[in-house]
């Protein structure tokens, strides 16, 4: 089985910054893709950032200029560092992975059981 566990979530003034992380472990053989998605209330989740195993990344245009997502392959971590928050950003954020499970074929796909970010003044 493999687990995703968020940090960092809280209650940030507007104009502030937050870093959250997301670990992952398990039994990983490999990560193909790991991402940051949010879900405000009454609305569908959304994506934020994604970071591909080559470092590669994409990011809702929401959160360009703004968001900064990293991973440290040694530690199965993707970082989300979140600069010049809005009111809007407030939601619940979710890691996702997409990976690879030790003696199984196939690609797997996990979730994180959510962080709450707070913009408020």
């Amino acid at each position: 089985q493999v687990h995703l566990v968020e940090s960092g979530g809280g209650l940030v003034q507007p104009g502030g910054s937050l870093r959250l992380s997301c670990d992952a472990s398990g039994s990983i053989s490999s990560i193909n893709l790991m991402g940051w998605y949010l879900q405000a209330p009454g609305k569908q989740r959304e994506l934020v950032a994604v970071i591909g195993s080559d470092g590669s990344t994409n990011y809702a245009d929401s959160a360009k200029g703004r968001f900064t997502i990293s991973k440290d392959n040694g530690k199965n971590t993707v970082y989300l560092q979140m600069n010049s928050l809005k009111l809007e950003d407030t939601a619940v954020y979710y890691c996702h992975a997409d990976v690879e499970r030790v003696g199984v074929r196939g690609r797997y796909f996990y979730w994180g059981q959510g962080t709450q970010v707070t913009v408020s003044s």
